[in-house]
């Protein structure tokens, strides 16, 4: 993520490293199709998320250069539910595929489509290049009326300079990030929603066998219930923080959802686990497009940080929360019975969202709900 990121600021370059990134992608997945021993089958998955993460670091980074900044939140959105429709529909794909082909199947069909991926990668016009032809993909869209208004007003108006980013060194960008409030918050409340989303993974299949008794393909269905609400929390998310704010969203998704974390851990009916499942996923998810709308605002509002740096901070400060998780749910659930164990888990998780709470009230957004009440209290 580090090198990736500081690479993609300092040379100002984004379609580089996807072609890079797409083309370690396609060389992992046949290094893990035809891996002879467990130690090629190891490296290459090192490999694949090298290249996974080249990907998702810069595309972020590409999609906020070209879109306009009041935009950012809708399109941030969108980019959420690929996100979910992968989830959702690579599991069964997958699973047709290698019932019907065996196992390089899958692999297979990932190499295609990171091949397709790849062509259209090379169809990118950078920014960069489409100032240099007149053209900002980052300016605000106008009718044909008004862009005939301002050719009569001003001729001569030149094209939009390209803005080359600093080059700082990775000690600058990590001290901007640091003693930027704003900046701290956001990595802050990423990290808390990492541990947050990923804490049930390995205990809900436990605690849903233990409770209802069921089998893997009735938990299947359940985890279904999750996801499939992320596919409208997201650009729904994204649409009412370029219109609201990203502040007041992200307080509304929270105090939405820490309820329904206090409703699974009743043991009651089945349904209500599942809709309380369902509308948890829903509000928590739809926190990401906000976040990720956040961390473009960091970089605008600090000098000399790019997309590309706060975006590589996202990546990796959202992977280590990924990754303690799960050991975390995992060891909580093991050390408790599964009713004081689940309990435990849910209960953490609403005091983590009452963390992310705080650090949103008092430092997300360009004004700060904070910041208005005690204007608002002043005046009074």
């Amino acid at each position: 993520t580090i090198p990736i990121a500081m690479f993609s600021e300092r040379y100002n370059m984004r379609r580089a490293p996807l072609l890079l990134g797409l083309i370690i992608l396609v060389g992992s997945q046949i290094m893990l199709m035809e891996a002879p021993n467990y130690a090629v089958m190891c490296v290459s998955r090192v490999l694949q998320g090298f290249g996974s993460t080249m990907v998702w670091v810069v595309g972020l980074a590409l999609l906020c250069d070209s879109t306009p900044e009041q935009y950012i939140g809708k399109q941030l959105g969108l980019s959420m539910v690929g996100l979910s429709l992968g989830f959702l529909a690579g599991p069964p794909i997958g699973g047709a595929l290698y019932t019907r082909f065996g196992f390089r199947g899958p692999f297979i069909s990932g190499i295609i489509l990171a091949l397709l991926d790849l062509i259209g990668r090379l169809l990118i016009i950078e920014r960069k290049d489409a100032l240099r032809w007149g053209h900002d993909p980052a300016a605000v869209p106008v009718t044909p009326s008004q862009e005939e208004e301002e050719k009569s007003t001003d001729a001569a108006t030149s094209p939009q300079p390209e803005q080359q980013p600093s080059r700082i060194s990775l000690a600058g960008v990590i001290a901007r990030l640091f003693t930027s409030s704003r900046a701290v918050a956001v990595i802050a409340v990423t990290f808390l929603y990492g541990i947050i989303y990923s804490a049930q993974e390995p205990t809900l299949p436990l605690h849903t066998q233990t409770v209802w008794g069921l089998n893997s393909k009735q938990v299947g269905l359940v985890y279904l219930a999750g996801v499939i609400p992320t596919l409208f929390s997201g650009p729904l998310s994204g649409w009412l923080s370029d219109k609201r704010g990203v502040e007041w969203l992200s307080v509304i998704c929270i105090l939405l959802s820490i309820p329904w974390w206090g409703i699974m851990i009743l043991q009651g009916r089945l349904a209500l686990f599942i809709v309380a499942y369902a509308l948890a996923s829903f509000f928590i998810s739809g926190l990401l497009s906000p976040i990720v709308a956040e961390f473009a605002a960091v970089a605008r509002s600090i000098d000399g940080v790019g997309y590309g740096h706060v975006y590589g901070a996202f990546n990796l400060v959202y992977g280590i929360g990924t990754c303690l998780g799960p050991v975390i749910g995992g060891q909580v659930y093991a050390h408790l019975k599964d009713k004081d164990g689940w309990m435990a888990i849910n209960l953490l998780s609403v005091g983590l969202l009452s963390v992310s709470l705080l650090l949103i009230f008092c430092y997300t957004g360009d004004d700060p709900i904070l910041a208005k009440l005690r204007r608002r209290l002043k005046s009074t």
